[in-house]
């Protein structure tokens, strides 16, 4: 079954990728940087969660979801979910010519640039704690580090449980614990649901501790990396356009995405064995010479 096609044409759009909904936290701040780039945003929705998936499972999604997006004359793809890039960027970086940026490398330099104390935590999924890609980054730069998972909030976040007291119960539960780190200054939002709890997680961990939000340091990266906030060759208009590609149903995508804003743009069913064909079909990962890699400041 051929890939459904884009609903208006786009200039060399920047592709974003997530599990589900949360990468439009990434979305969002990447419009504030690059207001007159078009995108493709992918919600795999019919997988979701990556959070609980095997690794070689979530990055044989990767894989997939890239190619397409490749096909789809992307000039560079932004894996916004934390599981994903700590499964898969490294080596999709040395497979793929064009770039690729992930929320772990933005998020570990914004967190050592602010530290005072050399202590640093991080929270997201089981998948992206238990990858330690955090962790050892961050150890890898003379920091201590505390982490943990904290699968539940992302369903706090969907379920517009935020500023709860199911809400607050749950921070504390995952968070509390930390009082043997009580020098730890910087906490990083290793999941894109997180930042939609900033003011609560702030109001448990204290003021003392600054909270990194990997999506604005993402973007940053980002926008360091692309020449200008047009694509090249093309007339800027006063804002980009948007496509939404939604594996599961795409009135449900639009529900749940309404907690963290409006979809602006086309929403257009994706069905998930196009993905599976392309991941299957690729001859990517068992190519004899990695191309370069295209990750800026790897």
């Amino acid at each position: 079954m051929p890939a459904p096609p884009l609903p208006y044409p786009l200039d060399r759009p920047i592709g974003i990728f997530d599990s589900g909904v949360g990468g439009l936290t990434v979305l969002k701040a990447l419009r504030r940087k690059l207001p007159h780039r078009d995108f493709i945003y992918l919600g795999d929705t019919a997988r979701v969660p990556y959070g609980r998936k095997p690794a070689a499972m979530v990055a044989d999604f990767a894989f997939g979801i890239t190619e397409f997006l490749r096909r789809m004359d992307v000039e560079g793809v932004v894996i916004a979910c934390n599981t994903a890039s700590a499964s898969a960027l490294p080596e999709m970086a040395g497979r793929f010519s064009m770039p690729i940026w992930g929320v772990i490398d933005p998020g570990v330099a914004a967190a050592a640039s602010l530290t005072r104390t050399g202590r640093v935590g991080v929270i997201g999924t089981k998948g992206t704690i238990a990858s330690g890609a955090y962790q050892q980054r961050l150890v890898e730069r003379g920091l201590t580090v505390w982490a943990r998972a904290c699968p539940m909030l992302v369903h706090i976040v969907e379920e517009g449980l935020a500023g709860s007291p199911e809400c607050d119960l749950l921070l504390h539960h995952y968070l509390d614990d930390r009082a043997h780190h009580d020098q730890m200054d910087t906490l990083i939002l290793g999941c894109t649901h997180y930042p939609l709890l900033h003011d609560d997680i702030a109001r448990v961990v204290g003021d003392s501790v600054v909270l990194v939000d990997s999506a604005e340091a993402l973007a940053q990266a980002v926008n360091g990396g692309l020449e200008g906030s047009a694509a090249p060759g093309s007339v800027p208009r006063a804002w980009g356009r948007i496509v939404h590609f939604v594996t599961g149903d795409p009135l449900a995508f639009a529900h749940t995405a309404a907690v963290i804003g409006e979809v602006e743009g086309e929403v257009v069913p994706l069905p998930v064995t196009e993905l599976i064909r392309l991941q299957a079909t690729s001859a990517l990962r068992d190519a004899p010479a990695p191309l370069p890699s295209c990750v800026p400041g790897r």
